[in-house]
């Protein structure tokens, strides 16, 4: 018994590996009547909240049969790997192992799809309400959404779980429709909606009742598989960015695709899945999200992909300095957040700071932000020099040799100490 539970355990935590939009912050679950776990102020799986924690979590499918073959998963129908699936029983019990082992935070549980959606839907529901009625788990849990599954089975679902997301997979519709025929974007929408117009009437009905359910209350996110398909970086932060809008994401994750098939339809990129444009697109989501810019300042028609060297808030500077130097002594919040090597805590200390005193170059050194790539774009009380004494390609190839020296000193250091 043992030994078949380790065996599924080893094929489904490796299938799970390819989903990464498994983010644990937002939830406020607490921990009452005695029951075991808490959410809130903990998180999930190998991964890292908002505040820089890093969380561990039981990342799983129920299953790696599925009735579709899209050709970038690796549980398409076609492939010929193990199959293996869990029970209701066998993944509530790992569960609570683990946890009482302190090995895991939560449980991420996806799957495959058999049958049709509601059979599989209603087993992860299964899961989930017995996870909380009759373990009293309260621990954190984020569950799949199964595209296709009854309105009646995603609410019941939102009642347990704390985040809900479904994978829109492909940025484009046209690129979906290349790899993965049987599916479509409008199937990821409508459970979104859905989902989003729950949560939307809970909030509401909260500010009249006293006692509401709690639903979804870490939001939803969805994720995309970046490289698969010839979309361009600005067609993928455009559709991010819609999804932000429309159905008030928490999150948007973007996978770099992982060569998994010799399929034809599939681009040959080696061993790596492109992971400096992943990160590059993770930079201007947090831009979009947390520093005020709007997606087409960054990519547009003129600029439709992202610079593989820089990030993309140094490539939006360098195309605008017009608008710089900016006087970190007068200038507003929003612009310091525009300037290159500020991030918003140093942005808030500066201004704070200011308030008692013009700002110098030493004080700035000790709030914290990146001089060496600001000092290129800010005026402060004692500056040297005025940025319209360099151009563009200049103040790139300075940051750059600067990055680069300091990346080889802190190697020989590292290297120093064997």
């Amino acid at each position: 018994m043992f030994e078949r539970i380790r065996e599924k355990l080893g094929i489904l935590a490796d299938a799970a590996k390819y989903d990464v939009s498994c983010s644990s912050s937002g939830s406020n679950r607490k921990n009452e009547n005695k029951g075991l776990g808490d959410a809130e102020g903990t998180g999930i799986c190998h991964t890292y909240t908002e505040d820089g924690r890093c969380v561990s979590l039981l990342k799983i499918l129920l299953t790696n049969h599925c009735i579709f073959d899209c050709a970038f998963c690796v549980s398409r129908r076609s492939n010929d790997i193990k199959r293996a699936a869990f029970t209701v029983d066998e993944v509530v019990e790992l569960t609570m192992n683990f946890y009482r082992r302190n090995y895991i935070e939560g449980l991420f549980l996806s799957s495959g799809i058999f049958k049709n959606a509601d059979y599989t839907m209603e087993r992860l529901v299964r899961i989930v309400k017995k996870l909380r009625n009759e373990e009293r788990f309260n621990g954190y849990i984020h569950l799949k959404t199964i595209p296709g599954a009854s309105e009646e089975l995603l609410k019941e679902a939102g009642l347990y779980a704390d985040r809900m997301s479904i994978n829109l997979e492909m940025p484009t519709e046209s690129g979906l429709k290349l790899l993965a025929p049987d599916k479509s974007h409008e199937d990821v929408k409508k459970p979104l909606e859905y989902i989003r117009q729950n949560i939307e009437q809970l909030s509401n009905e909260k500010a009249l009742i006293k006692s509401v359910p709690k639903f979804v209350p870490a939001g939803q996110s969805t994720q995309m598989v970046i490289g698969a398909t010839p979309e361009s970086d600005k067609e993928i932060m455009h559709t991010a960015n819609a999804f932000y809008k429309n159905f008030s994401l928490k999150r948007v994750y973007y996978s770099g695709y992982i060569p998994i098939s010799d399929d034809s339809r599939l681009p040959v990129i080696g061993s790596q899945p492109p992971l400096i444009r992943e990160n590059r697109l993770y930079q201007t989501d947090w831009l979009m999200r947390f520093y005020g810019f709007d997606v087409k300042e960054i990519l547009n028609d003129a600029h439709p992909n992202l610079d593989v060297d820089i990030d993309p808030k140094l490539s939006w500077a360098l195309r605008n300095l017009e608008q710089f130097p900016v006087d970190v002594n007068t200038a507003d919040y929003h612009m310091i957040l525009r300037v290159p090597g500020i991030g918003v805590g140093s942005a808030l200390k500066i201004v704070q700071a200011r308030k008692f005193g013009r700002l110098y170059k030493d004080q700035l050194k000790k709030i914290g932000l990146s001089f060496n790539k600001a000092k290129h774009f800010i005026r402060y009380a004692d500056s040297p020099l005025q940025l319209r004494d360099y151009e563009a390609g200049h103040i790139k190839g300075v940051i750059l040799a600067e990055s680069s020296s300091k990346y080889l000193k802190t190697a020989k250091n590292q290297l120093s100490l064997f």
